[in-house]
């Protein structure tokens, strides 16, 4: 996009470029999100950043109307297989507040100094730049739903101390961490979550759970995406309660600090409204506040939030098979994965296999909830098993890479090495596990040609037409 294009897009308040693009005002001094609701402001003081990290690194401060930081992800980083969309991944997971810079760099194979650079002239921000950006967003989120004490809040978010904690978010968001938190008890929210006079704000959070909204743009598909959640549910690591329209997806979570819980409400839109962005209600449970960053990311990658169901909906629909599909299904999701290496030993040992894994080696949650009473195995307590025991030795010992920001093709390669895993296994692992939008493992080699058009979502086409044929996500638990 020109920068012509991106001020019509503010100026007619288009939320379909949430995320994509931060547009920033210079005679304000603030940033917004380009859907942001205040009176558009003139062309000759508008300025546009690829992220809000870049007009953080400018001087500007983030707009208390549309809150810029809760907007979706941009759905280029679940495209793009180069440095760049690894690095940002990585970043969403929370790498460089566990590992630094080094640590980040050493996982893409550059040095700090490539990555650095090529961070900056692409995105306008290095990776410290965009890893603050995040940690502030975390720590609003934490101010606005719990009553942690302050300092517990900065450390929590990841930063290295109280001073460098009140001192970013004074200069993002012109208020003190207590003036935020006051902010929010005064009911002024925003499209992330806050809380309202009348709630109570949970005293210890790793009981209550933390409360969010986990916004997407544009339609979301809910009632498919929790009917292959239902259907993939592994006993004692998952499950999904309710009745249809209002059903609660709950699993736990093995996280960098401790294990977790989360839970997520299906919702679907009122009657007659269309395409339209929103948020799913979420609650997440944690052993260690320094997870929360990385549980989010895993749930966003889970449901397929960053999306652009715009872009996915208008290439398919231009094919005279998928059209009737797309209109009957918008805003249809390509499912991922909570944690690569679960998804892949589940996939390569079936629904019956992933159920014995658990009851024969999943870890006993300290504090169960309800049902949920076991993590998923590691893949290092697998490597004996007759059946996961060579797929879980290539992942335990660094064989097989699936984190964050693993090469796609170079993991898909390394798959199919192990024994016992086929093309089909290591193409579904791709999908879900890395996430990759443009996979079509059924597709049949007379419609290769026709999948090339559907290119770069063959991954959504590949959902659609499981289902045109019967095969609905709910009977279909191997994907």
């Amino acid at each position: 996009m020109d920068e012509e294009t991106r001020y019509e897009a503010v100026a007619s308040r288009d939320a379909r470029f949430d995320g994509a693009f931060f547009f920033a005002v210079e005679t304000t001094g603030i940033y917004c999100r380009p859907s942001c609701p205040a009176v558009t402001p003139k062309r000759e003081n508008v300025r546009f950043y690829p992220t809000a990290a870049a007009a953080q690194g400018s001087g500007f401060r983030a707009c208390r109307r549309c809150r810029p930081d809760a907007v979706p992800g941009s759905a280029e980083w679940n495209v793009r297989a180069d440095v760049v969309g690894r690095a940002m991944r990585m970043i969403g997971d929370g790498v460089v507040d566990r590992e630094g810079v080094p640590g980040l760099a050493g996982r893409l194979g550059y040095s700090a100094r490539q990555v650095q650079r090529q961070l900056t002239a692409e995105l306008g921000a290095g990776p410290v730049a965009l890893a603050r950006a995040q940690r502030a967003h975390t720590a609003r989120t934490l101010l606005q739903t719990t009553a942690l004490p302050v300092t517990e809040i900065a450390f929590a978010a990841g930063f290295a101390s109280v001073r460098q904690f009140n001192d970013t978010i004074r200069q993002i968001y012109a208020r003190t961490p207590s003036g935020l938190r006051a902010e929010s008890a005064n009911g002024m929210s925003g499209p992330g979550r806050t809380r309202r006079p009348s709630e109570r704000v949970p005293a210890a959070p790793t009981l209550a759970g933390i409360p969010l909204r986990l916004a997407h743009r544009g339609a979301y598909a809910a009632r498919e995406m929790f009917d292959l959640l239902a259907a993939e549910a592994v006993p004692c690591v998952e499950e999904v309660t309710g009745g249809p329209g209002a059903r609660t997806y709950r699993r736990t979570l093995r996280l960098p600090h401790g294990p977790g819980i989360v839970s997520v409400d299906e919702s679907l839109p009122p009657t007659g409204t269309g395409a339209r962005s929103g948020w799913l209600e979420a609650r997440i449970h944690l052993t260690d506040l320094r997870d929360l960053t990385t549980a989010v990311q895993r749930l966003r990658r889970l449901l397929d939030l960053d999306a652009d169901p715009y872009a996915v909906d208008e290439r398919l629909a231009a094919d005279p098979l998928l059209a009737p599909l797309v209109a009957a299904r918008p805003g249809l999701r390509a499912p991922g994965a909570a944690d690569a290496e679960e998804y892949a030993l589940r996939v390569h040992a079936g629904p019956a296999g992933a159920r014995r894994l658990v009851a024969a080696y999943g870890e006993t949650v300290e504090r169960p909830c309800g049902k949920l009473t076991r993590l998923f195995p590691a893949p290092a307590a697998l490597v004996t098993d007759p059946v996961a025991g060579p797929l879980a030795t290539a992942l335990a010992d660094g064989t097989v890479r699936l984190d964050s920001g693993a090469g796609r093709d170079e993991a898909e390669r390394a798959l199919l090495t192990v024994p016992g895993v086929t093309p089909r296994t290591a193409a579904l692992i791709r999908m879900r596990g890395l996430g990759d939008p443009d996979v079509a493992p059924d597709v049949a080699p007379d419609d290769e040609p026709r999948g090339a058009a559907w290119r770069p979502w063959r991954s959504y086409a590949a959902w659609h037409l499981r289902i045109r044929a019967g095969q609905t996500v709910s009977s279909s638990p191997q994907l």
